[in-house]
């Protein structure tokens, strides 16, 4: 694997931070409710005139699987009087945006993406409110990469004139959008030509192969998802390009958020907060037993070990992120990004 990384474990999560937003108008923000608690803080239970559930289905991620095996997804959801817990692949992992369709017709109950999807889905007319809101991202999340073999491309000065494909709702466009135009390489919009091709393509895999096989350029990948890291950890990418500090992906677009649909946040309360409990528990038993965790992850997600190991370890990890615990910072955030 290059040596690129730093702080290859992460600290323990501490605190639990539960951020339910109920949005209005078509941007989709309004008032968020922010509490923290220690992380063993027991979830509510339903109450009275609460709408009960039979089962929920849930989004088959790395920390879900850990959270299923370990008994934490069964401990909350029983206290609330939710028997059965399902795990859902969405298929996210070829098909970008395939959990807003699972979501929509109630295949699964919440659903994990960056604030810029969650906000676009909103404004497409998916009644979906944000239920959790991450803290910040940072510069390793979600870089610019090449062929590690392409000697042409060795920065971002060096893509003017190429071709670059990603998925135009994800953060693979807000993070490049932000770091080409800050090049001077602005990518080609809808309206005019820029000093970068663009191709939306929604398929990770068919991204991928378009990478390796010289038809683009280059991509943006979180290098924490297992196909990015199978790359990168191969040799066969490169990074040469990332997010400004301080800029609007590192501050906002960056950022992971939970949401669920507007009718079943106001039916089942009881379910978002067991799940964000959950949710909290899982993260800290993980950053406390990363090698136990990485071997549940493998099977459970169906990578190598030393995938599910870099995806925990590494800085450019989205999935165990701390939560944002000032509910006026994440409402104000999410306001300010969709301005931009």
């Amino acid at each position: 694997m290059p040596a690129q990384r730093a702080n290859t474990t992460r600290p323990p999560v501490l605190k639990i931070a539960l951020a339910v937003t109920v949005a209005v108008g078509a941007v989709g923000v309004a008032h968020t409710y922010a509490v923290a608690a220690q992380a063993a803080a027991p979830a509510a239970t339903a109450k009275a005139g609460e709408q009960k559930l039979d089962f929920i289905n849930l989004q088959l991620r790395p920390w879900t699987v850990v959270a299923k095996q370990k008994g934490f997804l069964k401990e909350e959801f029983d206290r609330v009087g939710i028997p059965e817990v399902n795990l859902v692949a969405t298929g996210t992992a070829e098909l970008v945006g395939a959990e807003s369709a699972a979501l929509d017709r109630g295949g699964i109950a919440i659903a994990q993406r960056m604030v810029y999807p969650a906000t676009v889905h909103r404004a497409n007319g998916l009644d979906a409110v944000i239920v959790w809101l991450s803290e910040p991202s940072d510069q390793y999340r979600t870089p610019i990469l090449a062929r590690a073999n392409d000697d042409s491309i060795k920065g971002v000065t060096d893509l003017e004139g190429k071709k670059f494909a990603s998925s135009r709702v994800s953060c693979y466009f807000t993070s490049p959008f932000e770091i080409l135009t800050k090049a001077g390489l602005p990518l080609d919009s809808r309206k005019e030509q820029g000093k970068v091709r663009y191709q939306s393509i929604d398929n990770v895999a068919a991204v991928n192969s378009a990478l390796l096989s010289g038809a683009i350029d280059a991509t943006a990948a979180h290098l924490g998802t297992s196909n990015a890291a199978a790359l990168w950890a191969s040799g066969q990418v490169k990074v040469v390009g990332r997010s400004p500090n301080d800029g609007v992906y590192v501050n906002g677009a960056g950022r992971v958020s939970y949401f669920a649909m507007r009718d079943f946040v106001n039916k089942y309360p009881h379910a978002v907060k067991a799940f964000l409990t959950a949710h909290e528990r899982t993260k800290k038993w993980i950053s406390e037993n990363i090698d136990e965790s990485a071997q549940i992850i493998a099977e459970g997600t169906r990578v190598p070990v030393s995938i599910a190991k870099f995806q925990i370890t590494d800085p450019s990890s989205f999935e165990f992120m701390k939560g944002e615990p000032d509910a006026d910072a994440a409402r104000r955030n999410i306001k300010e990004f969709q301005a931009w």
